[in-house]
């Protein structure tokens, strides 16, 4: 039942295919001039030289991606997009829904292999189906904790170097290129780039950093940006606003930190009621129970 099923599924969806230009969605990407300052920091070491069969599988998955050029257009699509610009991943869209096809094919196939029983065929089914979808969908929401963690981390002292270049004499646009320059590369540190090549090639600075904070929405991130907008537009010193910014950022994240250091005691509360305290019993009430065993008080009672 389940193989006829799945071949209708594919016709209908070969059919649906037919009427739809297909190629891959690559996300664009700007390409540095010869001439740019950030060039040398841009540039990446070289990397290790693939063999045949590497660049045959990349050809391989390339062409079977293309099936979901459809979805990639869709609503999920256009947030998959979103989410793995966010994640810093190198998938495409097209990329991301194959994963979650070739792990609903593998989980249904190990259910057909493994003869379940046909009380719970249909519901081994249905989890196949959502395991291969969500699997994808967990990893991609883990790298994107990560990547807003990160900006969390680095955010405040990247807008500390900020405000002591603009106090130095410099304005935001040259205090921003040395800060950038000269930075550890960080995932702000590269969006603040990406801003400035931006900025480079004709986009208003407002929109720049407007972008920059709807991209992450994190409110911090939206804090920065609309302080400097404001700034910007309504004619204000850039050194007060900095400096008033750094002081905050650096206050929310000492919060953070407590807050933290308050969840510390419940998240150690588990291995210690799991791991710490059986073997705490054991090592306590072990000797007891065996000599109980053994000179039963009870036993010497009845006789």
């Amino acid at each position: 039942m389940l193989v006829p099923l799945l071949l209708a599924f594919f016709a209908g969806f070969s059919l649906v295919l037919a009427f739809f230009p297909v190629a891959l969605d690559y996300r664009p990407k700007l390409k540095l001039n010869i001439d740019d300052p950030f060039a040398a920091i841009q540039q990446k070491p070289a990397e290790r030289k693939r063999g045949l069969g590497a660049d045959l599988a990349l050809f391989i998955r390339n062409k079977i991606a293309i099936i979901n050029a459809p979805l990639a257009v869709s609503p999920i699509g256009r947030r998959v997009f979103h989410d793995l610009g966010m994640a810093k991943s190198s998938l495409s869209v097209e990329e991301f829904f194959l994963i979650k096809e070739c792990l609903i094919a593998g989980s249904l196939f190990l259910v057909i292999k493994g003869g379940a029983n046909a009380d719970f065929f249909m519901f081994l089914v249905l989890m196949s189906l959502a395991l291969g979808y969500m699997l994808p969908e967990f990893w991609l929401k883990s790298r994107i904790k990560k990547v807003k963690g990160e900006i969390l981390r680095y955010l405040p002292d990247t807008v500390d170097l900020l405000g002591l270049c603009v106090n130095a004499g410099l304005d935001f646009i040259l205090a921003l290129k040395y800060v950038v320059e000269k930075s550890t590369p960080t995932v702000i540190i590269d969006e603040l780039r990406n801003m400035m090549q931006e900025i480079n090639v004709g986009k208003p600075r407002r929109d720049a950093l407007r972008d920059l904070a709807r991209k992450y929405e994190l409110p911090d991130l939206s804090t920065f940006s609309r302080t400097l907008i404001q700034a910007d537009r309504m004619g204000t010193s850039v050194i007060e606003a900095l400096n008033i910014l750094s002081e905050d950022m650096r206050e929310a994240r000492f919060r953070r930190g407590e807050a933290m250091a308050l969840k510390a005691p419940l998240k150690m509360l588990v291995p210690l009621l799991f791991f710490i305290f059986p073997v705490v019993a054991i090592l306590v009430a072990g000797p007891v129970f065996l000599d109980f065993m053994q000179n039963n008080p009870i036993k010497n009672l009845a006789h």
